[in-house]
């Protein structure tokens, strides 16, 4: 009960810090909303019987700590030396952006995110992915303006998205890089309109939800227990794997509609070289996920008649109608549109 409560405190002033950095006017507010998010996460990152878990969220700390410390450097510089529209300042700006993508984790500043990921538990896998992000996302997008090196960080992550996940066996580092990846498009997708990146996170946000709740329901951690594993049902492994290629972006699910009103908006702004490198990354990524989709189906799938079969209970009938929101999304969101 007390361990509850204290989670409960720990999620309400979570939610509050990101709130608070939000709908504040002032940048010593933005950093200070952050901070009192960062203080609520790392108690819930924290797990006494495993050491893994509280390396982590010690690595998480220091990060997150020298992110905090470089906004506030940053923002005390500028207050100095340009008291009025700094935004139009490149050094500025790159000192204030670069903290914020240390923030959330897009590359080249990414080195803590899979380590993170990899030894926390799926519900705080899926904090990091999502609402750990929105704070840094929204306060970038007041200072955020189409220049290099913006457009840099946003191939940077693309490309490391896209290469990191080619060798791994962890499904939480997988998922890692596939979210490195998403935050180049979402960034891609600031620099154009607000409005897109908020459907794009929105999307991005239930897909990774889906995944992460069927994870999590069927105990999963590696890709070694999908592929041997004689407890799963053929018909679960084939909701899992539909949502692992909607969260990859193939054209026929719903993850391919946020990336296709971002490719959309990015040609309408004649941004044609960037967005064909974006989608050939994320090609790559799409090639990893069939890769083991193909492997659990086709080459090492092997049901024996004895096995012990899980049995569905009421909650997890939810799975397969949020898999089909995922999978048929785009269908219904294509047909809206043609209606309207």
């Amino acid at each position: 009960m007390a361990n509850n409560s204290m989670k409960l405190l720990f999620l309400s002033t979570l939610l509050m810090g990101t709130i608070l950095s939000i709908s504040s006017n002032s940048w010593f507010g933005v950093w200070m909303g952050l901070e009192i998010n960062l203080l609520s996460f790392i108690p819930m990152l924290t797990k006494n019987k495993n050491v893994m878990m509280n390396e982590s969220s010690v690595k998480y700390f220091i990060v997150q700590a020298m992110a905090s410390t470089m906004l506030l450097f940053s923002i005390l510089f500028i207050q100095m030396k340009y008291s009025m529209s700094w935004e139009t300042e490149s050094i500025p700006l790159m000192m204030v952006s670069s903290s914020l993508f240390l923030k959330m984790g897009a590359a080249p500043f990414h080195f803590w995110f899979p380590e993170v990921m990899g030894n926390s538990t799926w519900i705080n896998c899926l904090t990091l992915m999502t609402w750990q992000k929105i704070a840094p996302m929204m306060v970038l997008s007041y200072c955020i303006q189409m220049s290099s090196f913006m457009f840099t960080i946003t191939i940077l992550s693309i490309i490391i998205g896209a290469m990191g996940g080619l060798n791994q066996t962890l499904l939480r580092q997988l998922l890692a890089y596939s979210s490195i990846n998403h935050v180049g498009w979402m960034i891609s997708s600031l620099m154009v309109s607000e409005n897109v990146w908020e459907i794009y996170f929105v999307i991005y946000s239930l897909l990774s939800l889906i995944m992460i709740l069927l994870f999590k329901q069927m105990n999963l951690f590696s890709l070694n227990q999908i592929y041997s594993s004689t407890n799963i049902k053929s018909k679960t492994k084939f909701l899992m794997f539909m949502s692992l290629l909607s969260l990859g972006g193939l054209p026929p699910f719903l993850g391919f509609l946020p990336k296709w009103i971002v490719i959309n908006s990015l040609m309408e702004n004649n941004m044609l070289t960037m967005m064909i490198i974006m989608v050939m990354f994320t090609t790559i990524t799409l090639y990893y996920y069939l890769r083991i989709s193909f492997s659990a189906f086709i080459l090492s799938y092997s049901e024996n008649s004895w096995s012990m079969i899980i049995p569905m209970n009421k909650s997890s009938l939810m799975l397969p109608m949020t898999v089909m929101i995922s999978t048929l999304g785009l269908v219904m969101s294509s047909m809206l549109i043609s209606l309207f």
